[in-house]
């Protein structure tokens, strides 16, 4: 039985409201008498082991962390518990198939914060009541809510306020101060006695965690900014303890100097130096000469370039990326990104930040560290220059969620992935006003599909325009694909049951605005399989898409939504049902469909079986096609294979007839199989809606 309050049940929210500031209450001078000093005892600052064992069974226990933050407000205090487990021994001495049942050994207080396991992770505790100041006598009343973590469905319930009359006793041995080290009885909001809690300051942090470097040799390490500003300054900001690992100085490069997420994901799983995340808290930051999807650097480790599945190990900064040589980037204008040491670093603790849950700030001020690197550029006001305006500080709202927010937000590895998940601002969490939502006159958003009939198994593809219909420009995002974050959206099916979906890769730093001139429209195009609820289009039947736009305008948040309808038409045959069923139950076909690769064998044999069913081919063809034409590891680009897979009854969206034309441009324009592939798309523009750039991009090969 798990420790908990049954007469108080709130709702569930999505995260658990951070603590509020305990100021202290005025002293009484009459109670500063010189003889009554040597008895007054205070609570100290840092990290406390804490033990909380139920009262009603012995072997029910959780181990875990209250951090208690001092700062000139008064105190912030948080907490977390993980249960511990039990394991099984014979009874020796009358073993007739018996077991007997023991806990495993509690966290040692020599190694000072414990790292605990993610799958023991139970409780947040939000500390409403503490020693604020200090007492003369021995005990004060700790009180704290307890919000109940249930992983399976990613939500919290609020069990209840608890208190505790907590005394000071001599700590047990391994700690390493005898004298800050308490004991109490918890008890309900009706004073029943539940548990036992115990807390020993264990270290003057209230958090730690280790960032491994790995890198190419012609690749920097980004270990400071050059003028004396490290990882542990940073982070002592925010009480954060920061082992800093310079491993490997010769990670081989897969196929060249760009690479892909799927390459800087499979890399990290190869050399890292430990997978062991539950005996540390382990950021994995992979440094190459430049990156496929992005410019400067990227946490790619959450959406489609998790191939095992656990979110936000690790991020990649891109050292061979030439800045512009523009007089918006100051001093470093024109310069390698290695080699600018200061934007390099700070792009670095920028994307670990992403990885800890750290999101852009929705306003344009501030030139802290997870503001985007050209914002901060654009900020620099003369004669100060970029990089020397840079902030070499989280903000204050992302310094307290960094001490507050629950374990599984922050650690990395947890089942919370970035954006998805957990998302700003943060719902349920009293820290800023929220967002205000605003509407846009003169924005219109135009969704239609490619297709009005689509067979069952086979992706959807959706087109829309941004459009301006109004008189004066308007600032929208620069690019609108749903890689950016900017697009989201779900299918309602024929009963009314919606999934919702999202992207699977996040380019975080291409956020940038520009101006949509009167009567100018952006356009871009979605290919629809699957979302998080699994597969978007399960059955036959009339489906309802819904896309919302969103970003933000000066700290307002916009959102444009627009909706078109599709039909999923039912199987025709036995082979055409089975290759759906394939297609609808493997999740790791949409990875295929995004990044490509030779790695994630369970979706490349569906998409091998979708391609033999003669209704699904044209519809996966491009997919396949893709996917061979773009290097992998040592594997060169294949276009002989793709030249076969894109004929005139390929189905392809304009933005992937975009993103062939690019790859043809990069690997090999010139071979034969790829102007076969050139004079397809050739012909398929000219049946299609397509902007002006596919055009021209086509044009051109």
């Amino acid at each position: 039985m798990e420790i908990k309050n049954l007469d108080y049940q709130n709702p569930k929210v999505f995260l658990p409201p951070l603590p509020d500031v305990i100021s202290p209450e005025p002293i009484n001078e009459s109670i500063l008498k010189p003889d009554l000093w040597a008895n007054f005892k205070s609570l100290r600052c840092g990290c406390y082991l804490i033990k909380l064992t139920s009262n009603i069974n012995p072997l029910l226990v959780y181990d875990g962390t209250i951090r208690v933050e001092c700062h000139s407000n008064g105190l912030s205090a948080s907490g977390d518990l993980y249960r511990r487990s039990i394991i099984f021994y014979p009874q020796i001495s009358s073993f007739k198939g018996k077991f007997a049942p023991f806990l495993t050994p509690a966290p040692n207080p020599k190694h000072g914060i414990p790292i605990l396991p993610r799958n023991r992770y139970r409780y947040y505790l939000r500390v409403t009541k503490i020693l604020e100041w200090f007492t003369f006598s021995n005990s004060f009343i700790l009180s704290f809510e307890v919000f109940r973590f249930k992983t399976s469905s990613k939500t919290w319930t609020n069990e209840g306020t608890f208190t505790a009359q907590m005394s000071w006793t001599t700590a047990p041995a391994g700690y390493p101060s005898k004298s800050d080290y308490l004991e109490g009885d918890v008890k309900t909001a009706g004073g029943k006695v539940v548990g036992r809690l115990t807390m020993g300051w264990v270290s003057s942090y209230l958090r730690r965690a280790t960032i491994e470097i790995d890198r190419v040799s012609v690749s920097e390490s980004p270990l400071n900014n050059g003028a004396g500003i490290n990882w542990q300054t940073i982070y002592d900001q925010v009480g954060w303890q920061i082992t800093v690992i310079e491993s490997n100085t010769n990670v081989t490069e897969p196929s060249g100097e760009g690479w892909s997420d799927a390459e800087l994901h499979q890399t990290m799983l190869n050399w890292r130096d430990s997978a062991d995340l539950d005996s540390q808290w382990l950021y994995h930051l992979l440094c190459v000469r430049l990156l496929d999807s992005t410019e400067r650097g990227i946490m790619y480790d959450c959406y489609g370039g998790d191939s095992n599945n656990i979110p936000r190990e690790g991020a990649a900064i891109a050292s061979h990326w030439m800045i512009p040589n523009t007089n918006k980037w100051g001093l470093v204008k024109g310069m390698r990104f290695g080699a600018a040491s200061a934007p390099y670093f700070r792009t670095a603790v920028h994307e670990i930040g992403h990885a800890q849950m750290m999101f852009h700030p929705s306003a344009t001020t501030g030139n802290h560290i997870m503001q985007v690197t050209p914002q901060i550029a654009e900020n620099a006001v003369p004669p100060q220059q970029f990089p020397d305006n840079i902030e070499w500080a989280f903000s204050p709202d992302d310094q307290r969620l960094l001490r507050h927010l629950p374990d599984v937000v922050v650690r990395p590895g947890t089942v919370l992935k970035f954006g998805t998940d957990v998302a700003p601002p943060y719902t349920g969490i009293p820290l800023s006003p929220l967002d205000l939502a605003a509407e846009v006159e003169g924005l219109q958003l135009h969704v239609t599909p490619l297709l009005e009939t689509v067979p069952i198994g086979a992706p959807v593809r959706i087109n829309f325009k941004l459009l301006n219909t109004s008189t004066l420009p308007i600032p929208v995002p620069k690019r609108l694909s749903i890689k950016t974050g900017h697009v989201t959206g779900k299918v309602i099916d024929s009963s009314g049951t919606e999934r919702t979906f999202s992207t699977i890769i996040r380019y975080l730093d291409d956020a940038e605005l520009q101006m949509l001139e009167p009567a100018s429209s952006i356009n871009d195009s979605l290919t629809l399989l699957r979302g998080i609820d699994g597969s978007l289009f399960q059955s036959p039947g009339i489906h309802n898409i819904v896309i919302t736009l969103s970003w933000d305008i000066n700290g307002y948040l916009v959102q444009l939504s627009g909706n078109t309808t599709i039909m999923i038409t039912p199987p025709i045959d036995v082979e055409h049902s089975k290759a759906a069923l394939k297609v609808i139950t493997t999740p790791d076909i949409l990875l295929i469909l995004v990044l490509g690769g030779d790695h994630l064998t369970d979706g490349i044999d569906a998409l091998q079986v979708a391609l033999k069913s003669p209704i699904l081919r044209p519809h996966f063809a491009y997919i396949e096609a893709k996917r061979v034409a773009q290097r992998f590891g040592k594997r060169k680009p294949n276009f002989k294979a793709a030249s076969e897979l894109i004929t005139d009854d390929t189905i392809m969206s304009p933005a992937e007839i975009k993103k062939l034309a690019k790859l043809i441009n990069k690997e090999g324009a010139d071979s034969s199989f790829a102007k076969t592939i050139a004079n397809s798309l050739k012909r398929k523009i000219k049946t299609l809606d397509v902007s002006e750039d596919v055009k021209k991009m086509v044009e051109a090969l």
